[in-house]
């Protein structure tokens, strides 16, 4: 069995099962002794195994060397993701590699019942994943306890940013108590980030991953020159040139979800659309197709599909410019 040097045992475990050899840069970056107790800003590029990484830090933090949890109260850590799907996906992820502690895990996404988020906080957890929103409404409401947080994770923070959670994530943070651990994941570091990390953090170790600092080395990347009338279909071409198992084209607009997706229905594609005007249920419905084969192609916001896990993604199609 893979020995995973620095990661909780019951960690390790859930990796060797998952079928993990060797871990990503950022996941190694995170490990460091001098990081155990530490706040952290990381840089890594979506895509870089970012949440397995927390979760990895988090555990010594949350188990304080014990085996397994106990009976779940007040919630040790909260995730915080921008949107509602990557929300879902790294609640999937933390219950995959938390398995063997007898983590319980509930979630607060905008879209859900909220209801019975309010019943699954009552009966208690030991880890929370929501988005910004959401978790506000909870803890305005009284059904979320903040007063038991010992980590508080920003994923995917300066998307959340550019998304106008700001005002959002200041509430949470400043209901959060000021001995927590607070960990931030952010594919770049603007001015907004840094800054929000020196409010909110105490002596932050800036944590870059040598992955981040190009390109990924293991995609190739094309630029295609066509006119504007002719996009749409230079776009065809290419999804029947490369007949990739799952293909992901990013569109700057709904409105251009919706054309494209209808229009490449009437051409014969399994196509399935997300974005924001969707319900949470539809959304849903359009990811699970891509992950069971019933749809190949997936025309998408960036908004909706930011850090979207596709295991059989072979290729991205930016029909807008980014």
């Amino acid at each position: 069995m893979t020995e995973f040097k620095g990661v909780v045992a019951a960690l390790g475990q859930a990796l060797t099962k998952r079928g993990y050899s060797e871990l990503t840069p950022v996941q190694q970056a995170v490990l460091a002794p001098e990081l155990r107790n530490a706040d952290v800003l990381v840089s890594a590029q979506t895509g870089s195994g970012k949440t397995v990484a927390f979760g990895m830090a988090l555990a010594p933090t949350l188990l304080d060397g014990a085996e397994r949890f106990g009976p779940a109260n007040k919630p040790l850590a909260l995730a915080v993701a921008p949107t509602r799907e990557l929300a879902l996906q790294v609640r999937r992820e933390l219950e995959w590699l938390f398995e063997l502690t007898g983590a319980s895990i509930a979630s607060c996404v905008g879209g859900m019942d909220m209801r019975s988020e309010r019943r699954a906080l009552n009966r208690g957890a030991h880890m929370v994943v929501g988005t910004p929103g959401r978790l506000r409404d909870h803890i305005e409401r009284g059904s979320f306890d903040t007063t038991g947080l010992k980590a508080v994770v920003l994923d995917e923070a300066d998307e959340m940013l550019d998304l106008g959670f700001r005002d959002d994530l200041e509430y949470i943070l400043d209901a959060a108590p000021a001995d927590r651990r607070t960990l931030m994941f952010s594919a770049t570091v603007p001015r907004s980030i840094a800054a929000l990390a020196k409010r909110y953090q105490r002596n932050a170790v800036r944590v870059s991953t040598t992955a981040e600092q190009s390109q990924h080395v293991d995609i190739e990347y094309r630029a295609l020159t066509v006119a504007p009338n002719d996009r749409e279909n230079a776009i065809i071409n290419v999804l029947r040139y490369f007949e990739a198992k799952n293909a992901l084209v990013f569109c700057a607009t709904r409105a251009t979800v919706n054309r494209m997706t209808s229009r490449f229905a009437n051409r014969g594609f399994s196509v399935v659309a997300l974005s924001g005007e969707l319900s949470q249920s539809e959304r849903s419905h359009s990811l699970q197709a891509m992950r069971d084969g019933r749809a190949r192609v997936c025309i998408a916001t960036d908004v909706a599909a930011r850090g979207i896990d596709l295991p059989n993604l072979e290729l991205v199609i930016h029909a807008d410019i980014p």
